[in-house]
């Protein structure tokens, strides 16, 4: 018989083991030695990446942004806990200084010859540029004076917490007109809490918008699609709303469709069978399911921008491997047109199959759907060998 009393010292209820939290098991790889390695390997000196892609001035413009994505201690957010889906602490490094910060920023601003040829700088940290705790106050200093006197238009990340009067009145002393991007990721607060871990709620995201209206700054939403625990159907039904919801509230909104980084809860998800990343099919429904309320009649309410991260490949978003290339070009030259002609002449056989499962998604009681591997013949899931 096994003993299972709290005085067992091998009991299921032993007290002298102590208990540890889920997120912590669920994120270990984190802190094998050989990613701690990894991490300390990258180049202090030098930027995760840089590179310049087409965009829209906020007056509708075609121009080109340059995006600095930097390399941080990464997000507080994640020091304590951490969103269900996001790697970016995998291009972090701890010891990260403000001298290293500027020589990441020398080392882009040479690669892109001194940004002379874009109009638009995004700066992004793997969290928040405005975050005492990640960025040296001297740097976050530096990037808003510099692209203020460069003229060029910054856009910055920022959780909600950092978009405080006091804050946003000092930035506002140093660059006058710049965006910022919340991850706001979903207007629902339970699917904030129990699939994302985003660790705010959607009273927080909406104090942070009144803050950037009161200080006249320009506001981009960002939004998840098929984020960790929801079917493809629900999540078209979802995200369709909570575009509409944010609406009034966001000059930009940016629908980001999953992409499966290492080392997080839906890359264990994703490795068991148990999460397949969004059809490219499902973009454009949504894209065109919002087009006529998020500019109606012309008139342009907000603007909709969907870049897929990874698409065509198995970890992002993916239709059946045919018609990948073409569906996504479509899917990134609307960002920019945002005109629903780009969708036109797309068509492949897989879209049937896309139908089948927002149909099942949508009508049976399955919780997480019933989407299947899209890129093995459907026929040799039912084969006996």
């Amino acid at each position: 018989m096994v003993n299972i009393s709290p005085s067992s010292e091998n009991g299921l209820f032993s007290e002298k083991k102590e208990s540890k939290k889920l997120h912590f098991l669920i994120k270990a790889p984190e802190n094998y030695s050989y990613n701690i390695e990894k991490k300390m390997s990258w180049d202090a000196n030098k930027p995760a990446t840089v590179y310049v892609t087409p965009e829209l001035t906020k007056d509708g413009e075609v121009c080109k942004a340059a995006t600095v994505i930097l390399r941080t201690k990464g997000c507080h957010w994640w020091w304590s806990s951490g969103c269900t889906f996001c790697g970016y602490f995998n291009d972090t490094r701890d010891d990260v200084t403000n001298e290293n910060l500027h020589e990441q920023w020398n080392y882009s601003k040479e690669k892109l010859n001194n940004f002379e040829e874009v109009e638009m700088i995004k700066v992004y940290t793997s969290g928040s540029l405005l975050e005492d705790r990640e960025i040296p106050i001297q740097f976050q200093e530096f990037v808003l004076k510099e692209t203020n006197e460069l003229g060029k238009h910054l856009v910055i990340e920022s959780r909600t917490e950092q978009l405080t009067s006091e804050k946003l009145s000092w930035a506002k002393k140093l660059n006058s007109d710049f965006t910022v991007a919340i991850g706001l990721e979903a207007y629902d607060d339970e699917v904030l809490r129990f699939h994302i871990n985003k660790g705010f709620t959607l009273k927080s995201w909406h104090k942070a918008v009144e803050q950037l209206k009161k200080h006249n700054l320009r506001i981009k939403s960002y939004l998840m699609f098929k984020p960790p625990f929801m079917s493809e159907g629900e999540a078209l039904t979802q995200c369709i709303k909570w575009v509409k919801s944010v609406v009034d509230d966001s000059d930009e909104i940016s629908i980001n469709p999953m992409n499966i980084q290492r080392g997080t809860i839906i890359d264990r998800l994703y490795r068991n069978g148990d999460y397949r990343p969004p059809w490219l099919w499902s973009l454009v429904e949504l894209i065109k399911s919002v087009h006529n309320f998020v500019q109606p009649n012309g008139e342009i309410l907000s603007r909709v921008i969907v870049h897929p991260t990874a698409a065509g490949k198995p970890r992002g978003a993916h239709n059946c491997g045919k018609c990948d290339t073409e569906v996504a070009a479509a899917i990134e030259r609307y960002s920019v047109s945002r005109s629903l002609d780009e969708f036109t002449d797309l068509s492949c056989k897989c879209i049937l199959r896309w139908k089948e499962e927002i149909h099942s998604d949508q009508n049976l009681p399955v919780p997480i759907g019933v989407g299947l591997n899209r890129r093995i013949n459907i026929e040799n899931l039912f084969s006996s060998y």
